[in-house]
């Protein structure tokens, strides 16, 4: 046990090897001991929760530049120009999908170097519904067989804006397609992730259009297979933390009333191949 404030610190895992809840620390109020704790728990556990948080916009921010410079996240409008780093993610009525969040994906995935990870903060709930899945690529990775991952370990993909964003035609020259591994090296950990989406990845580049049609939605698919998921149930005051370098996620659109979720992202690295 840890303390902070004479609170005991636990860490409690929702799965063997993804997901957990984060008990005792008030993360308006984190010190370094606290952030450290947070930081290992992450990399064990990839996603991390906390409840019963009551946060702002600036200590929302604050907390999370605690484990690297902020990033001003392509889509959404800043909630406060005062506070440029948080964006909200606004969902409800009869159009409560947002954007392709239901679609399982890893955030920004287009850039050079994609956000590190998303700290996100409930900030209105509807009275049932809006979940928010997330999945494994590491254990995913560790599950194939050793020949394929043999194979994958020396591919590249494109990752491409336009692949799911005609619609944003003034912004695909600003961000043209980029290469990443199909299996990236976490920086910290150096564990292996699949690390292709169905929002970004338009092709892997050493195969056939053929193959791609057969081997990038396999990989897609066996991604958020149910054996790699957690599923977190939002309440007020909840806040979720993950590494988008080693997972996925998806936001459930079930629900009619009012969703919103204000977001930061912290910056990241160029994905490294396990071959290079």
């Amino acid at each position: 046990m840890r303390l902070q404030e004479d609170r005991a610190v636990w860490v409690e895992p929702l799965t063997p090897t993804l997901g957990a809840v984060i008990h005792g620390i008030e993360l308006a109020h984190a010190d370094s001991a606290a952030i450290g704790i947070v930081r290992e728990a992450l990399l064990t556990h990839k996603v991390v929760f906390f409840r019963d948080q009551n946060l702002d916009d600036r200590a929302q921010r604050d907390f999370a530049a605690c484990f690297g410079p902020l990033k001003r996240f392509p889509f959404g409008s800043p909630v406060d120009e005062a506070v440029p780093e948080v964006h909200a993610i606004v969902g409800g009525g009869e159009r409560p999908k947002v954007g392709n969040a239901d679609i399982w994906h890893s955030d920004a995935t287009f850039l050079a170097a994609p956000p590190f990870g998303s700290v996100l903060r409930s900030v209105t709930l509807p009275s049932h519904g809006g979940d928010t899945l997330f999945a494994d690529a590491a254990a995913a990775y560790d599950a194939l067989s050793s020949r394929m991952q043999r194979m994958l370990d020396e591919l590249t993909a494109t990752h491409d804006f336009a692949n799911s964003s005609a619609h944003r035609r003034p912004l695909h020259d600003e961000y043209p397609p980029v290469s990443h591994p199909v299996v990236r090296v976490h920086p910290d950990t150096g564990r292996r992730s699949l690390f292709v989406n169905r929002i970004f990845t338009s092709r892997i580049d050493q195969l056939t259009d053929r193959e791609n049609e057969v081997l990038l939605p396999m990989l897609c698919d066996h991604i958020r297979s149910p054996d790699f998921q957690c599923r977190f149930t939002w309440h007020p005051g909840s806040v979720a933390f993950w590494d988008n370098r080693c997972t996925q996620h998806y936001a459930v659109a079930d629900y009619r009333e009012p969703r919103v979720m204000h977001r930061v992202v912290i910056d990241g690295t160029v994905p490294r191949a396990p071959t290079s």
